[in-house]
């Protein structure tokens, strides 16, 4: 293809003339160091290119060679625990070439093209298979079986196939397509980012994404091929939480996008991810996860391809028929790559200087999600859930990213710096916050765990809504002025935050709450206020059930292990006994009194 000539670099931005037989979308070679660039606009023979690295020292006159294909992720056996960076190149192989410090146009394979894996054929030869269908399976990691599928868009009648130890390169069967010419089959093949992955058809989401926090799974819960935002003001712990989520969440495979965040945050990443025991498998977490680092001191232009990389890989599982999360850490790092790119194209600004068509661009990546029936004859369904974090500058909800985001997503997790400041970790806002997979998710539960976990929800929600309006009153006239009822209520509502909704990320056993554990607490804490308030009527004095020894019991029960569960069985029982003895007390004193 003919080389084209720099004519124009502006930061990210080189402008190469001479382009005539290249297309919007193709990857190109800049300059003789052979930086990775797409074209992303084109004036007759001018082309626009968006350049993934430094272009410091990049003129004019150098040559642009055209590689005449779309940005693309390679898929296939390899993918699981490696660390890439916006396109897909492999951080350790480019550390390895070039030492820590990473130098310019140097590439390496996104997957390893000399390791053998054991391939299982499982089609039948003489099959006639569609885009979709599984050739057979590869165990990638101990946990994870990585199935070889037809790519999409292929189909035909297949001839041959082998059982063995192959590289991705090497050729494991072929096809006979309906035009009668052969199609060679292998491990990987390539797709282009920009373009979702076909698939038969999509569901409504109704099992949820079980996160192992708290007030997330009983308040505000997210559905397997659901949408959640999570936006905060800097320091109010979006970065924790999504570790939290990757580590914990019951998905099958986890993609975390690193978009434009500090290094050390990627490092804390990186340095705990292969030491956390995953709880559904045992095993560790590293072999069902694929990071994407792409940090703020990288090219500002790989941030926006970063997130594309990764929801694209998080497709290939998801056709696979697994459940697959992806963090986006965060979405307005990839909408200021965004900014940037839209301002040196000169382009018309839309609110506060982002690009006209930024709503549609963060449209067009969330409804990437969803679970779906799977491209294939067998019926396989897989769901692809994203979470996205957003950084409003000073916590302004109402700025351009944020508004954009929360019109698509169905969930909305509202971080509170008042929160972070108080060390309550997550900081969640539960007045804020909220979940539209809600009635879906109530009736899982319900059906799942127990049958009164929505009633016990709606519960704890209005004794914490009440509290929000009765500290408007303790603010003026203080907790005295206040009936022995409201500041009953008060001390519940104090219990749910300090007790339930709070976590410790850094406790081995806090860090992790199962469902059936949620319900259990949360029963706890309800039963204790009915049980109060029953002893209030009898004539016993709020300060009398404050004082409970039970109480510290209750305090200390986020800190029963999960395979201990019928402790909290026993707490409840020495609850109700606890408030018995209470009452037959205040019985003998009226009698005595009489």
């Amino acid at each position: 293809m003919k080389d084209g000539i720099i004519t124009k670099v502006s930061g990210p931005l080189v402008e190469a003339s001479g382009m005539e037989t290249a297309n919007i979308q193709d990857v190109v070679e800049v300059s003789e160091k052979g930086l990775i660039g797409e074209i992303i606009e084109m004036k007759k023979d001018v082309a626009s290119i968006q350049v993934y690295e430094e272009t410091t020292g990049i003129g004019p006159g150098e040559p642009v060679r055209s590689q005449g294909m779309p940005l693309s992720v390679e898929l296939g056996p390899g993918l699981i625990g490696q660390i890439y960076d916006g396109i897909q190149r492999p951080l350790d192989d480019l550390a390895e070439a070039t030492g820590d410090f990473l130098e310019r146009g140097v590439s390496a394979t996104a997957i390893d093209h000399q390791k053998k894996w054991d391939f299982t054929a499982t089609a039948a030869v003489g099959a006639a298979l569609i885009g979709g269908d599984i050739l057979g399976t590869v165990q990638e990691t101990e946990t994870l079986q990585h199935k070889i599928m037809v790519p999409p868009r292929v189909k035909g009648t297949l001839r041959t196939l082998s059982s063995g130890a192959y590289t991705v390169d090497d050729v494991i069967g072929t096809l006979e397509a309906e035009d009668g010419s052969t199609v060679e089959l292998k491990m990987a093949h390539r797709w282009p980012v920009r373009q979702a992955r076909p698939v038969d058809h999509k569901m409504d989401p109704e099992v949820p994404l079980i996160t192992g926090q708290r007030v997330i799974d009983t308040f505000f819960p997210v559905a397997k091929g659901g949408t959640a935002a999570i936006p905060g003001p800097f320091g109010s712990g979006k970065t924790v939480i999504q570790h939290q989520l990757a580590k914990w969440a019951n998905a099958d495979v986890i993609i975390y996008v690193g978009c434009g965040e500090r290094g050390n945050e990627m490092t804390d990443v990186l340095n705990e991810f292969p030491e956390i025991i995953d709880p559904n498998t045992g095993r560790s977490l590293m072999e069902k996860v694929v990071l994407i680092a792409n940090t703020s001191n990288m090219p500002v232009a790989a941030r926006e391809a970063s997130i594309y990389t990764g929801i694209t890989i998080a497709e290939y599982y998801r056709d696979m028929g697994y459940s697959v999360a992806m963090m986006a850490d965060s979405t307005s790092r990839w909408a200021e790559a965004l900014r940037e790119m839209s301002g040196r194209l000169e382009e018309m600004p839309g609110d506060e200087g982002y690009p006209a068509y930024l709503a549609s661009r963060i449209a067009s990546f969330y409804e990437r999600t969803g679970i779906v029936q799977c491209l294939g004859s067998d019926d396989r369904e897989g769901s692809l859930t994203a979470i996205g974090a957003v950084s409003p500058p000073g916590g302004d909800l109402s700025e351009p990213v944020t508004q954009s985001t929360l019109r698509i997503v169905k969930v909305f997790w509202g971080l509170d710096y008042d929160l972070s400041y108080a060390r309550h970790f997550p900081a969640i806002n539960w007045l804020k916050s909220y979940s539209l997979y809600q009635d879906k998710m109530d009736a899982y539960f319900s059906a799942h765990i127990a049958p009164d976990f929505a009633k016990n929800r709606q519960k704890a929600m209005s004794l914490l809504t009440e509290e929000d309006s009765l500290q408007e009153i303790v603010r003026l006239v203080g907790q005295d002025a206040l009936s022995e009822e409201d500041q009953l209520k008060l001390f519940t509502a104090k219990s749910l935050r300090e007790d339930f909704l709070q976590q410790n990320a850094f406790d081995d056993v806090d860090t992790y709450c199962s469902a059936e554990k949620q319900y259990r607490m949360l029963d706890i804490i309800l039963a204790f206020h009915e049980g109060a308030r029953e002893a209030m009527k009898s004539g016993t004095y709020l300060k009398e059930i404050e004082q409970m020894p039970i109480r510290q019991q209750i305090v200390r029960m986020r800190l029963v292990p999960e395979d201990q569960l019928e402790a909290l069985d026993a707490l409840e029982e020495e609850m109700q006994k606890a408030f018995s003895e209470m009452k037959r007390d205040e019985e003998d004193f009226d009698d005595q009194r009489l």
